[in-house]
């Protein structure tokens, strides 16, 4: 049973903060062009990395006994000790001011903003909004907002969505969502969640007809197609949110159309569709 939610408790976590640093290696990046389905290269000191790199680096360590039924650390520590069971990025909003490069020492500060509850269609939800400034001896990098979103499991989200048309793109991209390519990145990003590797867990436990598909990485996807969309410049803020999980073991794809105020973007599954909706501006 999941112990009663206490709101007025866990908003006493807004305000703390965490900095940790890392070193971008030549090592990561390959990784990361391979994960991403671009190209590998020999990348060397000076040299880009991935815009969304950051979320490789300086990722929390913690001992197996620390670590929870579903991968992640038990709850507490920086994040606020949510007593619901199910934890997943909701969505965020990335800022980017300059590209990290190999060599480059990141620090990464986090401060927790805000603390809400809402009640939906499955119960209660929980949202944790935690701010990041990722700096580099040349300035601010990045700036983010993160949402992560913890709800309880007593109710599937497996459950099909009404059917829609799906959207038409102007520019779309499609791959595989195979068990490799998410190992991948749970290895790239040091992710323990078990819903994203452990297809028992992931199928028994919390309900869902197969492993899932990051949040992040169907960001990253997105943000790299909006760059080389726009002569490889980084959007100046992509915003973006979960709309439905995306499943492994069937082509996904990676969209695009033009608006006045730039981009907006989607991940869609096999049937189109969206996944993962974004805004990107510049």
């Amino acid at each position: 049973m999941t112990e009663k939610l206490d709101l007025d408790h866990l908003r006493q976590w807004i305000g703390r903060t965490d900095e940790a640093s890392d070193i971008v290696t030549a090592q990561l990046v390959k990784g990361l062009r391979a994960t991403l389905f671009m190209e590998i290269g020999k990348p060397k000191a000076g040299d880009a990395a991935p815009f969304t790199a950051h979320w490789c680096l300086a990722q929390p360590v913690y001992p197996m006994s620390q670590l929870g039924p579903d991968g992640h650390p038990t709850r507490g520590g920086f994040l606020p000790p949510v007593p619901l069971p199910r934890r997943m990025w909701a969505g965020g909003e990335l800022e980017f001011f300059d590209a990290l490069r190999v060599g480059d020492e990141m620090t990464r500060t986090s401060r927790i903003a805000d603390v809400t509850m809402k009640t939906g269609s499955t119960g209660a939800l929980c949202f944790v909004s935690v701010e990041h400034l990722v700096t580099t001896p040349r300035g601010t990098a990045i700036r983010e907002r993160q949402d992560i979103v913890y709800r309880g499991i007593s109710a599937t989200s497996a459950s099909a969505k009404p059917a829609v048309p799906p959207p038409a793109a102007q520019h779309r991209e499609s791959h595989v969502a195979d068990p490799v390519l998410l190992f991948r990145y749970s290895a790239l990003t040091f992710n323990g969640h078990r819903i994203h590797y452990d297809r028992d867990y992931v199928t028994r436990v919390e309900g869902y007809p197969g492993l899932i598909f990051h949040g992040p990485m169907q960001a990253a996807f997105l943000v790299e197609l909006a760059a080389k969309l726009h002569r490889g410049a980084a959007p100046k803020k992509f915003s973006y949110r979960g709309v439905q999980p995306l499943f492994e073991g069937s082509e996904f794809s990676i969209n695009a159309n033009d608006t006045d105020a730039g981009m907006e973007l989607w991940t869609a599954n096999s049937a189109g569709q969206p996944t993962l909706k974004g805004t990107a501006t510049w």
